[in-house]
Order: structure tokens, then C-alpha cells, then sequence
């Protein structure tokens, strides 16, 4: 008998680099008057730019400035971050949950922390919920159907995001047993629940196919809601949405030519800023496996302005016009699926079991389309917020909104037209392809490292 001896490795070799140079973060309020300073270096791993836009999306600031580098193995980045109201970032609380959340302290992190717009923000209880994912052809009244269907199948909707883009709809549903307020385990109960939600998907119109599937709901919220739509292709523009998209090519551009100097593909975005946009332009990069070494990102104004210089991750760059479009087309879908267009309507009121049903049934008979929604609950209240907009995707007119104060009740009902920024609940009841980026941030990156 042969005996065969392999050298030893040590499993801890991997992360020996960090536990050398751990990650350091630097939370600097002094070195500006109006924005806090965000600084983070790490040894540079895949995600690791992804990981830290999604911390600081997560509580609601807004990043007006970044300064990213990630060449030579290390990652340095310079985040201008300020809350949704525009302050900079002093609450103890929110400071120790971003050095929790990105590796760079070591003692036990607090349950959850409270953004700006009281939203509670922490570790999610996966085993509490059962988690469904449905995509779709969108229809007038689909949301209603979904949340009447789940009622009647004694399913309580705990939360849920839905969002609208080209005539598709992704559905990311959480819910509980409304007798023992758990997951629901039973195998049979499950497949009547995916039976019947298909079926509803289907309805008159399955040219582009339904999708329902249980899921252990480990990824990030929204990263899954785009990773369901670029896997439903929904870049791809219909017949019916070519005048949409024409309506739009004013207000985002989005051109891709190489760096051959540097071998980079630089992409250039000029586009309205809103919030969470540098998360869904990094989130769909990262999923498309392209990796960013270099990015300067400026949206101190109405307008956001990024580059971006990216190599694939087998080292290629965009060479071809094909691979181009494509990255591009990915790209202007990730930015418009979130667009805040439409009557913004916010219910605030306490958490019942068909509150969800009995809210978007109102909507349907008002022939209002849901174009985007968030449903959450904290503790006994629900605290849910639309965006809608008629039957043909017009604005809605004020008939309809004076009717829909009396049918759901002007104390838990706000609404706003389209705001600039997401506003607290507070109810009770184009440009050179030449390597630029070095000449653009040279002259601030040696003060905001040293400062």
C-alpha cells in the first residue's frame, strides 16, 4: 500500500493578511463643516466595496462624495455621507454599528440601530419568516390579489418589497402563521401557497414566463430584488415601454470606452442623484462580476455624476460593442427600477392580519397601479409606503385622492407628490475617456487620508 504525504495548510492562512492589517474604519466629523468623513481601508477581498455601500445605505445616509481605490491588493475608500435630513452623522449609536457592521471592533454589536427615519436597522430573524419570491408580468390590481390570496390562505404578511420595471414585477414577501405568528413548515400547505400564486401570476398574459419559489432569504433585500429582475431580463426593453425610455434619455446617460493605458473600461453615468443609487449601480456591477479598482463618485446637487473603472473578473475589459450595450442596458434598468415617480402614499397605523389585502383592494378600485411599494412592520405598527400611479401610469388625479382620505382614513394616511427625499413617518394611528481619475481626486486624496 502506497502512503501518500500533502504538505499541511493552515486554514487560518487565508485571513492571516487581515488579522495583520485589520480593517480600520474612521468616522471624521471634523475636517468638514457639512459632511461627515467615512474612511475605510481593508485588504481587498471580492464584495468588499458592495459590503461597505451597503452599510452605510442601510442607515439611510446619503453619499454625496466618494473617493474609491482598490488597486495593489488594499482598499481605501472616502465616503462624504450626511442623513436623509441632511445632517452629519453624530449619534454614537449609529457610528458604533458601522464599525460593528464593517469588522473593525470586536466587542458584541447592539441588536439593531434607528436611522434618521426611525427605522430600525439590524440583524434579521431569518427563521422567524417564511420568505416568497414572485416575478411576474404587472398588472392593475396584481399586489391586491397577492395580499387577498395570502389572507385567505391564513398567511400574515409581516413585510414585503415590490418593485415595478418595463411591465415586470418582483415580489420579496415575508410572512408568518397567523396562529402561531412562525414560519410556515408544512410541506403541503407550502405547495398550496406556490399553486395558487402561480396560478394568479399567470393570469391572461405569460409570454415572458412567472416565477414563485421559497427562499432562505440570506441575501440583502434589495440585492435580491435585482438580482431577480436581471435574471427576468427585464433590461430588455418591450413595444410598449420604447416611448418610456425615450421620455427618460434626457435624464441619464451612460457611455463605456476603454482606458487601454491603464487597461480599464470606464463607465461614465451623469444621471438625476436620488437615494441608494450608488448601491444599485455597485450591486449590479458586483453581479455582473465586474470588479471596481477605481471610482470617483459626485452628487453634491440634483444631478449625480460617477465614474467608474472596472475590469471584468477574469482581468478582461469590455472589448466589444455587444458586451457593452449589455452593461449599459443593466445598468440604466438598476437605476430605474428604483425611481421615486408616482403619488407617494404612506399608511401608518397598527399592524392587523389583511391590513396589506385590505389597503391595495382600495388602491384597485381606485384604479390606482402600484408601482413601488415597502411594506414593514415595528412591533404592533405597520408602517407601509406606495408609489402609485393611474390605470395608464398618468399622474393620479385629486378626485381620487380626496376619495381615498375618506375610504382609509386621513389620520394614517400621508401623501406627498414625488419627493426628494424619503420623509419620516410621524403618524400615530458625458466626459473623457483619458485616465482622469487620478487628476480629478489627486489633490483631495492625500488631505482626506492624513486628515
Amino acid at each position: 500500500m502506497v502512503t501518500f504525504c500533502w504538505p499541511y495548510f493552515d486554514p487560518e492562512y487565508e485571513n492571516l493578511s487581515e488579522k495583520i492589517n485589520p480593517p480600520r474604519v474612521v468616522v471624521d466629523n471634523t475636517s468638514d463643516n457639512n459632511v461627515t468623513l467615512v474612511k475605510f481601508d481593508s485588504v481587498n477581498r471580492p464584495g468588499t466595496l458592495l459590503q461597505v455601500v451597503q452599510v452605510l445605505t442601510d442607515l439611510d445616509l446619503n453619499i454625496s462624495k466618494a473617493y474609491i481605490s482598490s488597486d495593489g491588493g488594499w482598499f481605501m475608500d472616502v465616503f462624504h455621507v450626511t442623513d436623509q435630513l441632511g445632517k452629519k452623522i453624530t449619534d454614537q449609536s449609529l457610528i458604533d454599528f458601522i464599525q460593528h457592521s464593517l469588522g473593525t471592533k470586536k466587542s458584541s454589536p447592539t441588536t439593531g440601530v434607528k436611522t434618521c427615519l426611525g427605522r430600525m436597522v439590524g440583524e434579521q430573524a431569518i427563521a422567524e419568516h417564511t420568505v416568497i419570491e414572485l416575478t411576474g408580468t404587472d398588472r392593475l390590481g396584481l399586489l391586491s390579489e397577492i395580499a387577498a390570496v395570502l389572507a385567505n390562505l391564513r398567511c400574515n404578511v409581516v413585510a414585503a418589497e415590490v418593485w415595478t420595471h418595463n411591465g415586470r414585477v418582483a415580489c420579496l414577501v415575508y410572512l408568518t402563521d397567523v396562529l402561531s405568528h412562525g414560519p410556515i413548515e408544512d410541506s403541503q400547505r407550502l405547495s398550496v401557497i406556490k399553486e395558487q400564486l402561480c396560478s394568479l401570476l399567470k393570469g391572461n398574459d405569460d409570454r415572458r414566463g412567472v416565477r414563485m419559489e421559497f427562499s432562505i432569504g440570506l441575501t440583502h433585500t434589495h440585492r435580491r430584488l435585482h438580482q431577480i429582475m436581471f435574471a427576468d431580463r427585464d433590461y430588455e426593453v418591450s413595444e410598449s415601454n420604447i416611448k418610456l425610455r425615450l421620455d427618460r434619455a434626457d435624464k441619464l446617460c451612460i457611455t463605456i470606452e476603454n482606458c487601454t493605458e491603464k487597461g480599464y473600461s470606464v463607465v461614465n453615468i451623469h444621471c438625476k442623484d436620488r437615494p441608494k443609487l450608488l448601491f444599485d449601480i455597485v450591486c449590479t456591477l458586483t453581479d455582473m462580476q465586474y470588479v471596481v479598482f477605481h471610482a470617483c463618485i459626485d452628487s453634491d446637487g440634483p444631478r449625480a455624476i460617477q465614474e467608474y473603472y472596472i475590469r471584468h473578473l477574469d482581468g478582461c475589459t469590455l472589448d466589444t460593442w455587444s458586451e457593452k450595450q449589455r452593461v449599459i442596458k443593466c445598468l440604466e434598468a438598476a437605476i430605474e427600477r428604483r425611481v421615486t415617480e408616482g403619488l407617494r402614499l404612506e399608511v401608518c397605523t397598527r399592524d392587523r392580519v389583511g391590513l396589506l389585502s385590505d389597503i391595495t383592494r382600495i388602491f384597485r378600485e381606485s384604479g390606482l397601479s402600484v408601482m413601488r411599494a415597502d411594506v414593514t412592520t415595528q412591533g404592533d405598527n405597520a408602517l407601509n409606503v406606495f408609489y402609485v400611479s393611474n390605470d395608464s401610469g398618468g399622474p393620479v388625479n385629486m378626485k381620487t385622492i380626496e376619495d381615498l382620505r375618506k375610504k382609509i382614513g386621513q389620520a394614517i394616511l400621508h401623501i406627498t407628490g414625488i419627493p426628494k427625499k424619503v420623509e419620516p413617518c410621524t403618524s400615530t394611528a458625458f466626459s473623457s475617456t483619458a485616465f482622469s481619475f487620478g487628476n480629478l481626486i489627486k489633490s483631495r486624496w492625500e488631505h482626506l487620508i492624513n486628515s
